[in-house]
Parts: structure tokens; sequence; C-alpha cells
């Protein structure tokens, strides 16, 4: 499989490891806004700037090959991606997180959400920490989390830091050099429950991106990682 790797930080060099390791080729890196003829690759792998993600899509439609998506912090034009996905009867896939775990936890929690719905003397409330780099607060694996929570019907919106009871309130933790930890709180003055996803590196990540890339070939559509994981 031929990849391009659009955007090469800290993300994409790990990727590129990965997938060369798995047997894959990567003829065409983009490390700055530069033009590139993509219709010499299978598939692309974005991890870019937000500023430049949807026209990294865009881009990759034109060209006719499927893109993984894995930046954050561009989701206001996710629709005008999806719409051109469709009219271009492409592929394309985000993901606020490509780890399997994380993607495993985001199906627990919509499972729990469920269960606790009934019982609203719970307070819930979410916590992330990343390292002190990461520029986007609260993380988009936060709000992907937040989305599953409200899904359930308690609450209809999430604020950072929130101190109102009917928003579902994220706290954001910037410090040292952690991966990403993510927890789910329902509290009442009796008890708590709590779930954990704690990534001791990012190769999960990376290594997700480069499956989800390998699974994408051949598809046409608008994707999520849950369909990756439905294939287990």
């Amino acid at each position: 499989m031929k990849i391009a790797l659009l955007g090469y930080g800290r993300m994409g060099k790990m990727i590129e490891g990965i997938a060369l390791n798995r047997g894959h080729e990567i003829p065409i890196i983009v490390d700055t806004d530069q033009e590139v003829d993509l219709t010499s690759v299978d598939v692309a792998i974005d991890f870019s700037m937000p500023s430049a993600a949807f026209d990294n899509i865009v881009k990759c439609m034109d060209a006719g090959i499927p893109v993984i998506s894995g930046t954050t912090g561009w989701l206001d034009r996710y629709d005008e991606a999806v719409t051109y996905c469709k009219d271009k009867n492409g592929a394309f896939m985000y993901a606020s997180n490509y780890s399997l775990g994380v993607n495993l936890f985001f199906k627990l929690n919509r499972i729990l959400a469920k269960l606790m719905a009934p019982y609203k003397e719970y307070t819930t409330e979410l916590t992330e920490i990343h390292h002190t780099k990461k520029l986007d607060a609260p993380s988009g694996t936060a709000i992907t989390l937040a989305e599953g929570v409200i899904e359930a019907g308690n609450y209809d919106k999430w604020k950072l830091d929130a101190t109102e009871k009917d928003l579902l309130s994220i706290h954001s933790i910037r410090e040292g050099e952690v991966p990403g930890t993510h927890t789910v709180s329902y509290k009442t003055e009796v008890d708590s429950i709590d779930i954990t996803h704690t990534a001791h590196n990012r190769e999960g990540f990376a290594l997700g991106a480069v499956i989800a890339a390998e699974w994408i070939i051949g598809k046409t559509g608008v994707f999520s990682m849950e369909d990756v994981i439905d294939q287990n």
C-alpha cells in the first residue's frame, strides 16, 4: 500500500515508522503548504494543522483517493467534508482518536451513559489530561466522550469547566509529557463511578490510523473507527 502522509509532526513521524514496519510505502510526505500529485498513492493519512485539514480532504477527494483524518480543531467544516466526499463518491474517515483501546472506551462510555441515565441523582463530568504542547482544549477525544454522554439524554450541551448543573462539564489539564488520560465520572454524595482510559504512549494512536488506512482501501463512503472496530 502506498501512503501519502499529510503532516509530518510527531504523529506523522510515528505513523511513518509503523507503516514502514507493516510493509507499506510512503512516497509522499507533505509538511508544508505544497502542491503534490496524490494520484500515485492508494490512501492519505492527514495529521496536519487545523487550518489545512479541510483543504487536504478536498484534495484527496479530487484525486480520487481515500483519506484518514486525525487532525482536530477543524470540525466546524466536517459537514462540508462529508458532503464533498459523497458528491465525489469518495472515502473519508475522521476520528478524534485512532487508538483501538480508546474506540473500545467510546463504546463502553455510551453503554454506561445509557445505564446511568435513569439515575438523575448522579452528576456527570469529564476530565482529560494531556502534555503541555497540545494546543486544543478540550481534546477531540473528550468531546467525543461528551457526545456519547449527551446521547443518553441527561445533558444537552457540554462546556469547558462548567458550573451550571444542566451543562456537562469538561476539565482540561495540561502537564508534562502525558500522552492522554480521559476519565468519565458519575458522582453523588454517597459514591462515585469512574471509567478511565490511560495512554502509555502515542504508538496506539499511530497504529490505529494505519489500520484504518488498510481497512478503507476499496471502500466508498464516510466512516468512523467504530466501523473498523465492528469488523471484529
